[in-house]
């Protein structure tokens, strides 16, 4: 699976956007779970919210639960991230991956990197 991620830009806080992860090749059907990380300049990275193949099951780093949003459409091979009020501390590098299994956040066990997008995020 090759994976693309979309939809970064600069918004000011309190601003939303939509990031879009996509497969390129192959197919989300097969994989248990997609994650989204991200990491700003200087820092590790870092993980962001994950979603299980079914949709069915989500997980969210505390410092955005409650404002971002992960959905996946399977029969469009995309997984979204829904970032509502967004904080100068969210501006980073945004990465999806992929993981066969669920319930992990260490950046080791997912695979299939894509490039990042780029989100800034204005004071």
């Amino acid at each position: 699976v090759q994976l693309q991620a979309s939809g970064g830009g600069l918004v000011q806080t309190g601003g939303s956007l939509t990031l879009s992860c996509t497969a390129s090749v192959g197919t989300f059907r097969t994989i248990s779970t997609v994650g989204w990380f991200r990491q700003a300049p200087g820092k590790e990275r870092e993980f962001v919210a994950a979603i299980h193949r079914t949709g069915s099951l989500r997980d969210y780093s505390d410092s955005v639960k409650g404002r971002f949003t992960i959905s996946r459409d399977n029969a469009k091979n995309t997984v979204s991230l829904q970032m509502n009020s967004l904080k100068p501390e969210d501006a980073a590098v945004y990465y999806c991956a992929t993981n066969y299994r669920y319930g992990s956040r260490n950046p080791t066990d997912f695979g299939s990197w894509g490039q990042g997008t780029l989100v800034t995020v204005s004071s």
